[in-house]
């Protein structure tokens, strides 16, 4: 199956390097995909920018590809189910939920010069980075891409309705299956308690799997894209 892998914020489709091999032992096609504005030097980008990439991405796949959004991108893959909820075998969702219709995307920390820059671990301290290394901090500190300002302050913009019938897998890193169903239930993730297929997997990680348990990653989304 074709498994199209989306980062979430400041990260290039080069996170992903340690999980593609991963899902190719699997006999998977892992496509990262490169966002405007993620690398490329676009400051200008836009979120309809990127959700036009990722678009373009599932058109190009063959058959149905599963859909992989990590963090504030899983606004991201919902977009693109709203958009296309007949081309999309399964959305997984990697530590984050998506906003509902008339939401910011992503609009968390102070904007500069256009952009929004990686504001260091302060705001990730405890689970989110206990599990990363000095080197991989320093890793992901250095390789991080500022988000354009019209992505990060872009507005959701959901339509169709046909994206509750998306299958979604939820991937739960630094909370709990238990904590994400206590979330959605008490109205934290209105969009997700709409959806009519939802399930929920552990795995035993910080905010950033594709780093930290990049193997036992892929392996939850070969269990995802196979039914497993």
């Amino acid at each position: 199956m074709d498994i199209l892998l989306i980062g979430g914020l400041w990260l290039d489709a080069s996170a992903w390097d340690a999980v593609v091999p991963a899902l190719e032992a699997l006999g998977h096609r892992p496509r990262p995909v490169t966002l405007p504005g993620q690398g490329d030097g676009r400051s200008s980008a836009t979120l309809d920018e990127q959700l036009a990439a990722v678009l373009a991405a599932v058109d190009a796949a063959a058959g149905k590809p599963l859909l992989v959004a990590h963090s504030a991108a899983c606004t991201l893959g919902w977009l693109a189910a709203d958009a296309h909820p007949d081309r999309l075998a399964k959305l997984a969702l990697i530590g984050g939920f998506p906003h509902e219709d008339g939401r910011p995307y992503a609009d968390f920390f102070d904007i500069r010069d256009g952009a929004m820059p990686f504001p260091g671990w302060g705001p990730f301290a405890g689970a989110d980075s206990a599990d990363l290394d000095d080197d991989l901090r320093r890793r992901i500190a250095t390789g991080a891409v500022p988000v354009p300002e019209q992505v990060a302050r872009g507005v959701v913009r959901l339509t169709d309705r046909r994206r509750y019938g998306v299958p979604v897998v939820v991937v739960c890193p630094e909370f709990t299956p238990e904590q994400a169903r206590g979330w959605i239930a008490a109205g934290e993730a209105p969009e997700l308690a709409r959806a009519e297929h939802v399930d929920f997997v552990d795995i035993d990680s910080g905010h950033w799997p594709m780093f930290t348990r990049p193997t036992e990653l892929a392996h939850l989304l070969h269990a995802a894209a196979t039914g497993g």
